[in-house]
């Protein structure tokens, strides 16, 4: 069967090609298989909102279709959580409930840009987005990544890459794969960079509710609208990542041209996913804010045991769920260093030119899948290397 060039050009999706790196091994109890690969919560959501899904199961309208957009009540919850996590909030007009931050990226990207179009993308960037743009047909331009600055996004340096042909500047903050977050005074910056040259400063937030502070006040400003969309995921937020739970904020001329694409992708977010999140904005604040000081525990663990130990690896940057570490081979691309850590030291990660070109000395760890018991044996697997 034929296809397209355009999207045989794309790399395979990481995670799968490194979880089949698996396929047929088993490992011994003495050394068992490390995980340090994906970066979902570990953790199931609370009993409350299972048992709160549970109890919906006999409402015959948990299975009908809700408005495009998401359901009023659901969109209204979610702008109180905005209120709190960032002390400015946008309307449930603008907000349309997604299947995910990655339908919430596609949506944004579809209404946004066209085919030879330019968006700049820092690096090193989540593997999704410079797939979806390739997909499209829309050119990533980088910002190269300074391990000095830890990846962070230089405003000098991304303002010269702005073409006639650039719709957006494209950040993930916290950083996947290196868990820097972006400061609120150089997002604002960023954002009167993107306005002053009439573009969109789109923010994938999927780890807001990890970095213990309010990401930004962009919310607070009355010109927001003009030139920032933002991209959330509460999937990572309320444990939800299989229900697939995500967000787009934007003007709300903006999220109305997102429907046409939503109505003919997906049509709603499914109700269950929408009581959940609910459920989740409305009474679990405490819970998420437990699980972020959990999740802090385990990167502040990590960080001290990685830099106390001996070791060839190098911490070049962490935070929130992530570590990103150069490999000492320089003979090895990143897949090759991440298939001789599952042979030789029975652990997964990510290799880093999965998040971009000329990333091959490093490699990305995630902390979602591993507690803080562990983390002694995973250093010094690294160590044993």
């Amino acid at each position: 069967m034929q296809v397209s060039g355009q999207i045989a050009a794309i790399q395979p999706p990481p995670i799968t090609e490194v979880k089949s790196w698996l396929a047929g091994r088993t490992f011994p109890a003495e050394k068992p298989l490390i995980d340090l690969c994906q970066a979902v919560p570990g953790y199931p959501p609370p009993t409350e909102l299972i048992e709160h899904l549970k109890q919906s199961l006999d409402d015959p309208l948990t299975f009908k279709y809700s408005p495009d957009e998401g359901l009023p009540q659901v969109r209204e919850a979610v702008c109180s959580w905005y209120q709190r996590y960032y002390h400015g909030s946008p309307t449930a007009e603008q907000l349309c409930l997604t299947i995910g931050a990655s339908q919430a990226f596609w949506l944004t990207i579809t209404s946004l840009c066209l085919p030879g179009d330019e968006v700049i993308v820092q690096l090193p960037a989540y593997f999704d987005h410079p797939m979806g743009l390739q997909a499209l047909g829309i050119k990533p331009v980088y910002a190269p990544f300074d391990p000095e600055t830890a990846g962070q996004p230089n405003l000098e340096t991304i303002n010269n890459l702005i073409s006639p042909k650039t719709k957006a500047i494209l950040l993930v903050t916290p950083s996947n794969p290196t868990g820097a977050v972006i400061p609120p005074a150089q997002i604002t910056a960023l954002f009167e960079l993107a306005q002053a040259r009439n573009i969109s400063l789109i923010l994938d937030e999927t780890y807001n509710a990890f970095i213990g502070s309010s990401p930004h006040q962009l919310f607070n400003r009355p010109d927001w609208t003009d030139n920032f969309i933002q991209i959330s995921s509460f999937g990572k937020t309320f444990a939800l990542t299989g229900l697939r739970c995500g967000a787009l904020i934007a003007a709300a001329e903006f999220i109305q041209q997102t429907l046409k694409i939503q109505d003919s992708m997906v049509v709603c977010q499914p109700r269950p996913t929408q009581l959940a999140l609910e459920f989740g904005c409305r009474y679990l604040d405490n819970w998420v804010t437990k699980n972020a000081a959990m999740m802090q525990q385990r990167h502040d663990q990590f960080k001290a045991t990685f830099l106390a130990t001996k070791t060839d690896f190098e911490l070049t940057a962490s935070g929130s769920f992530f570590a990103w570490i150069k490999h000492p081979w320089g003979s090895l691309t990143g897949r090759q260093a991440a298939r001789k850590l599952v042979d030789e030291a029975n652990l997964i990660c990510l290799p880093g030119e999965a998040f971009g070109p000329g990333l091959e000395p490093y490699l990305r760890l995630a902390f979602g899948n591993i507690d803080v018991t562990q983390i002694p044996e995973a250093v010094a697997r690294f160590e044993q290397l």
